[in-house]
């Protein structure tokens, strides 16, 4: 590939939203082409896993997971592939392991892992590590309602999920993402990327 895959991943709340629009303008500063996205996507299969998360529509978690690796074949066909393939370098917001720490709340890892194996692994993975306890806090502070994996005891569970695989994806970076700005964590990030990109031979 051509262009760099780098994700943000972290429990609801941690602020990897947050950070991956942060590096997009990073990106965009410098005059380097960039494209955002997420998961869930947007597609009709997205819409289904949003209305799940929201407690619209009640399934197993198995079927839950099944439609978040469908989800993610059809975004890597779609969206990441053909970016990353051109040039361009490609910012998402949530990926495999967050299939991995979410879902194995409920399934088995081993089986996590299995359906999501032929996922090709990102250049750079981000995992911001934020207590359960002030992700909630975030959440009831800026939005109404919580989504099925937003208690605080499931929040900090994942986050340990999460801390459990930083060694499953190369390029893993843990960073603390509480009791600091934004833009700290971000300088923080940048600095990686830039270092990435020099081993590389890219210009940034």
């Amino acid at each position: 590939m051509k262009g760099i895959f780098i994700v943000f991943e972290g429990p609801d709340g941690s602020g990897q939203s947050t950070q991956a629009d942060l590096l997009v303008k990073w990106f965009e500063e410098r005059d380097v082409k960039v494209f955002l996205t997420k998961e869930p996507t947007s597609s009709l299969i997205g819409g289904i896993i949003r209305s799940i998360l929201k407690g619209e529509w009640k399934v197993k978690m198995r079927t839950l997971q099944l439609l978040f690796s469908a989800d993610r074949a059809h975004h890597l066909n779609k969206e990441i592939i053909p970016f990353l393939e051109k040039g361009i370098n490609v910012i998402s917001d949530r990926y495999l392991l967050s299939t991995l720490a979410f879902g194995s709340l409920e399934e088995n890892l081993d089986w996590l892992k299995q359906i999501n194996s032929d996922f090709p692994e990102p250049d750079l993975t981000f995992i911001l590590n934020v207590p359960g306890r002030v992700c909630a806090e975030r959440i009831a502070k800026n939005r109404f309602g919580f989504e099925i994996f937003e208690t605080a005891d499931k929040l900090e569970k994942i986050r340990e999920n999460y801390l459990g695989l930083k060694f499953y994806h190369k390029n893993t970076h843990v960073i603390k993402g509480d009791h600091r700005s934004p833009e700290e964590i971000h300088e923080e990030i940048a600095k990686i990327v830039k270092e990435y990109c020099k081993e590389k031979g890219i210009k940034v």
